[in-house]
This record gives structure tokens, sequence and C-alpha cells, in this order.
């Protein structure tokens, strides 16, 4: 007994062939001659030769050449070959041919459209008959067995024909339509020699994807789920997918594309490809030192020159003095204002990889490290010491040539104004 699925394609076609050869002026007998006629064209003995000698004009092909340029199937060597990928699947997380399982693709002449669609009917068994047709199966031989069939009309002939649509080429041919790379191979021998890379559309992957695009976009779920939305009322929840772009193959002629191009009209969604938006660092986290990297003599010019200022001064009493505690206690403070910005910064920005900060300034600076900072001391000293000469050489590269030397007890006192902000740095 013939399966239902071929039943109803010989049905389909069958109609599709009265409708185009009968009309209103017939009268009954023509009408008859015709429903006749019809059933001689698409009964088994006259179809199936007829169509497995057209199978070859279709190529089966996981990345049709034709989308690369319409022109590549065809040039002065011949037919391009028809790729059909046969990787295997592996976990390794990568979207790519192997790892997804989606229909192929065919291309070749129009007009044997209806014998692809024949040989991609799947039967119960939920394997295609041109599957069956490859494994030799009992379904293929009960189906290409014609009865009184000549050596012509055999069921080896037939099969032989129909897996044409499958075959490699003996000769592998390209075209120089499809944009190709020559990669240069390392050999020991004196001429050079490439591995030629075609970069092909694998067409059964782009139209899976617009398949489900369309059902989250215009799914019947998703419709009356935005019309409560827009209505106030309570709905389910559902994705949004922005800026799509539709890409069109073929222009008025997609079938010359390849078939699934053809039964998606020639469109193809493509999801937003452009370069991520890099967002302004004005700070960067320290990699060697922050009192190199993140702070700068310059940026306390104006304290800088008020100290030098205050130098010129020949008088020495309390308020000079207290003028000049102020001006340091400003330096410590730009130092710790550099600390905590450089703190919020520390989760995104800090590498343990790549760091070469000093242990005492990766716990000062890193976010992550609060508790250490909160509960030990040691590594405060470290940074007290390296407080006092950004302060202190800082004045001489500022102010120059002009700057006073200072002695050791000015820079014992800068240090011991830095240490009493010794809380205020963890």
């Amino acid at each position: 007994m013939m399966d239902k699925r071929i039943t109803t394609f010989f049905e389909e076609r069958k109609d599709a062939w009265l409708k185009k050869n009968l009309n209103a002026s017939m009268d009954e007998v023509e009408v008859r001659a015709k429903e006749q006629e019809c059933e001689e064209v698409f009964s088994l003995k006259n179809w199936l030769p007829n169509a497995a000698k057209r199978a070859g004009q279709m190529s089966i092909s996981t990345h049709p050449c034709t989308f690369s340029h319409p022109s590549a199937r065809k040039n002065k060597n011949g037919y391009a070959s028809a790729v059909i990928a046969t990787t295997t699947r592996r976990h390794d997380g990568f979207l790519r041919s192997g790892n997804v399982d989606v229909q192929a693709d065919a291309l070749g002449n129009a007009a044997a459209l209806d014998v692809y669609k024949f040989l991609t009917l799947v039967m119960e068994d939920g394997q295609s008959l041109l599957q069956h047709i490859e494994q030799d199966s009992v379904v293929a031989k009960s189906l290409l067995t014609l009865p009184n069939a000549s050596q012509e009309h055999s069921y080896a002939t037939l099969r032989q024909d129909f897996l044409a649509m499958v075959s490699p080429d003996e000769e592998v041919i390209t075209s120089s339509k499809i944009k190709q790379v020559y990669f240069p191979l390392i050999t020991g021998n004196e001429e050079a020699t490439y591995h030629q890379l075609s970069l092909l559309t694998a067409s059964g992957i782009v139209f899976d994807m617009r398949k489900r695009l369309d059902v989250m976009r215009f799914g019947d779920d998703v419709k009356a789920a935005r019309e409560k939305k827009k209505s106030g009322m309570p709905h389910d929840s559902y994705r949004e997918i922005y800026d799509l772009t539709t890409i069109g193959y073929g222009g008025t002629k997609p079938q010359n594309i390849s078939v699934l191009n053809n039964q998606n009209g020639g469109k193809a969604h493509l999801l937003m490809s452009m370069p991520p938006v890099l967002k302004k660092r004005d700070l960067h986290f320290p990699v060697v030192d922050f009192f190199t990297q993140s702070v700068n003599y310059f940026a306390c010019r104006d304290i800088f020159y008020r100290l030098h200022t205050l130098y010129q001064k020949p008088d020495n009493n309390m308020h000079v003095r207290a003028e000049r505690d102020d001006l340091y206690q400003f330096l410590v403070d730009y130092l710790i204002e550099k600390m905590w910005k450089i703190r919020a910064i520390s989760q995104d920005q800090y590498s343990d990889v790549t760091s070469q900060l000093s242990k005492a300034q990766t716990i000062w600076l890193c976010d992550n490290e609060q508790e250490i900072r909160a509960t030990t001391d040691g590594w405060l000293d470290d940074i007290l010491n390296a407080m006092t000469p950004f302060m202190f050489h800082g004045y001489e590269k500022v102010v120059g040539r002009k700057a006073f030397k200072l002695g050791d007890e000015e820079l014992k006192h800068m240090a011991k104004i830095a240490e009493s902000n010794k809380e205020m740095l963890r």
C-alpha cells in the first residue's frame, strides 16, 4: 500500500494540472479526456521515469553558491559543484553546520522542483523518501519497482537517476564569482601551495533563523500579548527583537537562487552585527603604579604655586605654617579623591592576570579587598611612604628651576600630614 504522503503529493499535482488544463467551455467528453490524460501523466509508470531523468537537474546543497552570486552556478568550466556539509555534531558551543538540525537546500532548474518536493517527502518513519532510496529500503523498492518495466525503467536505473540529485560530481568545479580566499600552506615544495576557502551561505540555517524570528515577532500568542499590553491588561511575557534587517536574494526571481530561497520569497533576516559601542573611559585602573599612572603633578599646579608663594614670604609664624599645612592637606585630599575614583572602577577594570601593582596598592585600590583594609595595617606604611614623595617632588617638578630646595625636615612634616589621614586611606 502506497504511503498516504505520496498519495497526497500526486493528488495535489493532479488538481493543479486539471485546474490549468480545464476550462468552462469544454463539454463533458473533453473533460473526461483531460481527466484520463491527467491520470496517465501522473501514473507511477509514466511519472517516475520522467521525474528520474529530471532529478539530475537539481542538486541538494547545504551551502548553495548562488547566494554569493546568482550567476555562480554556471561558468565556462561547467556547473559549480554542489556542497553538502557532512560535519558532525560537537558540544563546542558554536553555531555551525552539524550543530544545528536544519533542512538541506537545493538549486538548479526550477522546472524540476516537483522532483525535489517528491524526494523530500517525509515518510511515516520520519525519514525522507530520498533517504529511503539511498538506504535501498523496502519502501524505496516497493515504490520504484514498476510492473513489466524495461531495463531503462528498472528499479536500479530509477534509483541511480534519482540519486543524481545528491551524487557528488566526478570533477570538482568552482566559480570565480564565489567569494574565495586562497590560504597559503607550508610545504616542502618550492612552488606555492594554497588551500582554497569558499565562503558560502548556510541557507538552511539562514531560513530556519527567519522562521524562528517570525514566530517570535508575529506568532498568535505574541500578537495577543501585544494587544493586551496596549489595552493595559495583564498579559504573558514576550520577547522583542530590535534592529533587524531584511535582505533579498534573487530579486524578482528567487527561484533562481535556491529552493528554500523561493519558499521564503527571497527574503531573510539579519541580526544587528554592528561593532559594539565602546564606552569611553575617563579613568584607567593602574597596572604598575598608582602614583605614576593615576595621578598627575600638574593637576595640583595651583596648590604647588601657592606653596611656592608661601615659601617666598620672610615670615615664619603660626598663620604661615597653618596655611602651609592646609595646602599639604589639599594635596592629600587630591590623592584620596583619586583613590575613591579608582576603587569605583576596580571591579570592571582590575585584572589579576595583567596587574603588576604591589601587594599594598592592590589592597588599597581594589574594592574586593575591603575586609583586608579594615582588619590590617601593614600595607598602609607603603602607601604613606609613596604619598610623601608625590608631594615633595611634585613641588619641584611643577615650579621648576625657581623652586626652593626643600630639606629633610620639610619632608618629615609632609609625612606627618599624610599620616594624620591614615584612617581616610582604608
